[in-house]
């Protein structure tokens, strides 16, 4: 089994493939992030690593081996929280360089596997990557598989199996009793004249809210749900996940980011995979464990 990993940021994909059961002979990874590399190094030293995604056509790797091709493009032009450019935006742009390698690939295996990451998006957005890959995309959310909301959109070429929900809460997952997820948001007050205030908002559905790069998301409360007004001001009791609790949302080993402060944790894994839904998807596909070199550990 030979894998690419493209945008592979700390190597979600190669943990997601050990979980499943399925060995991999060379797992060949592209990525800039200096940050997320020395996170992928410090657990998998064996990963074969080949820089900027833009400078493929030069990379030295047997194209006709690759079995599977993965990748989580990049979301800022398609995310409801960005500037909605969709591929005008020069980060989501580079899902056209997944499918120039896509294709390339196919030119020496045309039975090559893939599977693509991305956000919830348009429909009009999500169409042209469905036409382009010749699959239509899946909805999964990570409520099912563990202690985070989060919906992702999957395009893969073999077909995913039905799940179960797994029942993880927010209070399973976390270090003590601020077991609400909470985030911190500038709203109009009405009835003090609509003057502005940062407010802490606590959703109390037991489930944490999507984990994102930034810390204004990754809030926890032991406040039931409910708005509160001027937090800067108030002692509104909140906190910040810690690095531990954030690799729980998402499924990973514990201490895989080692000592990351919540900030670093927040960017490396916000910007991560939740391993146990590609698991899913991973085993989904019965071939992964009859190819040559391949089969579960």
């Amino acid at each position: 089994m030979n894998v690419l990993s493209l945008f592979d940021g700390i190597s979600c994909g190669m943990v997601a493939l050990e979980r499943a059961q399925i060995k991999v002979n060379n797992y060949y990874a592209s990525e800039i992030d200096a940050k997320a590399i020395e996170v992928s190094k410090k657990n998998y030293s064996q990963i074969k690593r080949l820089g900027d995604v833009k400078n493929w056509r030069d990379w030295d790797i047997d194209w006709k081996s690759i079995n599977l091709l993965i990748g989580g493009s990049p979301c800022q032009g398609f995310s409801s929280g960005g500037l909605g450019l969709n591929f005008e935006d020069p980060r989501s742009k580079l899902f056209f360089i997944f499918l120039d390698i896509l294709n390339h690939i196919k030119t020496f295996q045309p039975n090559i596997k893939f599977l693509l990451e991305n956000v919830k998006m348009k429909k009009e957005w999500s169409k042209i990557i469905d036409d382009l890959l010749g699959v239509n995309f899946v909805e999964i959310n990570s409520r099912y598989f563990s202690a985070q909301n989060r919906v992702r959109y999957y395009w893969c070429n073999w077909e995913i199996k039905s799940y179960d929900d797994r029942n993880i809460l927010l209070k399973d997952i976390v270090d003590d009793h601020y077991i609400h997820s909470a985030a911190k948001r500038t709203r109009p007050i009405v009835h003090d004249n609509y003057r502005k205030s940062l407010c802490l908002e606590v959703n109390g559905i037991e489930k944490s809210m999507c984990l994102v790069t930034v810390n204004l998301n990754n809030l926890l409360s032991p406040l039931p749900k409910g708005r509160y007004i001027d937090v800067t001001t108030k002692n509104h009791p909140h906190r910040v996940m810690n690095a531990r609790e954030m690799e729980r949302l998402q499924t990973l080993p514990e201490n895989y980011v080692g000592d990351s402060n919540s900030n670093q944790a927040a960017k490396l894994l916000g910007n991560g995979w939740t391993i146990d839904v590609i698991t899913h998807i991973l085993q989904s596909e019965p071939n992964f464990y009859g190819l040559p070199g391949a089969g579960k550990i």
